[in-house]
């Protein structure tokens, strides 16, 4: 999937880490890989004492490269992008397009960061990530990635908007097992920032993003729903399913002493559902969550309002 920026360009969603805040990370990045440089450095030459000078340079080199750049590498590509001192500091290496990296993405950041880090001891990538807007060193661009911040503040995460009511529960027989976490990551960015776009950007992404989504669940956008509208229908039914999931597994391991585990007796649980409450879903990371809730005259309230409008 191609890169999602405003007109701007700058990608939705993403919050660029600071130089301070990797420089951290990179400092006890390195300390750790120091650390396990010269414990395997002393190893090796207590291993190879008895062979000659050109076969402890070849050695030592091996150790170098292994330990040194193969080390970082294979953390980032088995971590997703965190390492160490990234996970200590609430920082991760994503793609452009907010994607989770790859081995590709972590040996090309490697391979610049011999150069760029210890060759010259920090100051190029500290020269780059302060020209950079985005905070990216020369591996970042070269690799097409960016080191975002992981942990912000609560108060300041966007809601997802929830669907028209003429749309809930319309894409209830979709299939979504194929489409990619990454999708849903673009898709959930530009539903909390569209009311910041300009109009004619916001409505090229939404268009472009319904497209995939249609392709990957092989049902085509139903005719006359807006793309935006649809978008939020199809994450609002994804975070339906997780929510249903997550209420049966619950009353699966209630206790069975005539109660549901919530104050209410089995009768109380076994009752008829309707109406929607909203909830937090922790795989999408948006309010709108379509969740089964106990019938209540008293405390039926008429929908709130959306942002969408139906189709004329």
């Amino acid at each position: 999937m191609s890169e999602l920026v405003t007109g701007d360009a700058v990608v939705l969603g993403l919050r660029p880490a600071k130089l301070p805040s990797r420089a951290l990370a990179l400092a006890i990045d390195l300390a750790v890989v120091g650390a396990a440089f010269v414990l395997v450095s002393i190893g090796l030459a207590i291993a190879t004492a008895s062979l000659d000078d050109a076969a402890l340079a070849a050695v030592s080199v091996a150790a170098f490269l292994l330990v040194l750049v193969g080390g970082p590498i294979a953390v980032e590509t088995l971590s997703r992008g965190r390492s160490l001192g990234k996970l200590a500091c609430g920082l991760r290496v994503v793609r452009d397009d907010g994607g989770p990296i790859r081995f590709r993405h972590a040996l090309v950041r490697g391979a610049i960061g011999v150069v760029e880090i210890l060759m010259t001891f920090g100051v190029v990538a500290c020269i780059a990530s302060l020209v950079s807007a985005r905070g990216r060193r020369l591996g970042d661009v070269f690799a097409g990635t960016l080191v975002v911040r992981e942990r912000v503040p609560a108060g300041r995460a966007a809601a997802v908007p929830p669907p028209p009511p003429w749309l809930v529960g319309r894409f209830a027989g979709l299939d979504l097992s194929a489409v990619p976490e990454s999708l849903w990551l673009a898709v959930r960015q530009y539903l909390t920032r569209m009311h910041q776009l300009d109009a004619q950007v916001g409505w090229s992404m939404a268009e472009r993003l319904a497209g995939e989504l249609a392709e990957r669940t092989g049902v085509p956008v139903p005719e006359g729903v807006p793309a935006g509208a649809y978008l939020a229908a199809v994450v609002n039914e994804r975070q339906a399913r997780d929510a249903r999931r997550v209420f049966v597994a619950a009353q699966e391991s209630a206790p069975r002493d005539g109660r549901d585990g919530r104050g209410g007796s089995e009768e109380q649980a076994g009752r008829p559902v309707s109406g929607v409450v909203v909830g937090w879903d922790p795989v999408v990371g948006g309010a709108g969550v379509a969740v089964p809730a106990v019938e209540d005259e008293e405390s039926r309230v008429p929908p709130a309002a959306t942002g969408f409008a139906p189709p004329a």
